[in-house]
């Protein structure tokens, strides 16, 4: 499985982006190296695509298939695009407050201590729908590391499209994201210029 294995904050320095976004709370002590070279508008749309791969933790194929699906779906692609990134598994547990970060989301799906519906899932890309129930399964609810994460994400805010049951740790899927509910600083137009050229 390829895995980006680009230290964090050196990728977030490189694509002007906030730490935050990623569930880390570090900052970067250098500054970025600035040149005084203007980016093209292929160098634009191509960083916000970057940006976008990076914060979901998507590769390229991937990501291109999500692009075909959100061109083929009813709307603008854009928006479709960004609602089906949010709809991943991993994602939803990162914004239900069940990992600190999307990476340490994804190793949660993946080594199944995750339930979708009483199934267990153990695809991190696995699209959750309306309605959905995600629970961590009842042998590992009790572990320390649920309320060390709990501990850490206390503060974080879940989004009105998410419902969380922290003393459960349950969360269900009461809605679809739109774009404006979406805290992620990409211009997905951007990545939609790049991708039909």
């Amino acid at each position: 499985m390829a895995v980006d294995r680009t230290p964090v904050l050196k990728r977030c320095r490189s694509l002007a982006l906030d730490p935050v976004y990623l569930g880390i709370d570090k900052k970067s002590n250098r500054n970025a190296h600035r040149s005084n070279r203007k980016l093209s508008e292929y160098g634009l749309q191509l960083r916000e695509k970057q940006k976008a791969k990076f914060i979901y933790g998507v590769l390229e194929k991937p990501f291109r298939n999500y692009y075909a699906k959100a061109d083929k779906m009813r709307g603008l692609t854009g928006p479709n695009l960004m609602t089906l990134l949010e709809l991943r598994l991993d994602n939803v547990m990162f914004r239900l407050g069940y990992g600190r970060t999307r990476k340490e989301c994804r190793q949660i799906v993946d080594h199944k201590h995750v339930l979708v519906n009483g199934k267990t899932v153990n695809i991190p890309s696995y699209q959750v729908k309306v309605g959905d129930v995600i629970e961590i399964k009842e042998k590992h609810k009790g572990s320390q590391r649920y309320k060390d994460i709990l501990e850490v994400t206390d503060g974080r805010l879940v989004p009105a499209w998410l419902e969380a049951d922290h003393e459960n740790l349950k969360g269900i899927v009461k809605e679809v994201p739109t774009r404006e509910e979406i805290d992620v600083p990409v211009n997905e137009t951007l990545i939609v210029e790049l991708y039909s050229k």
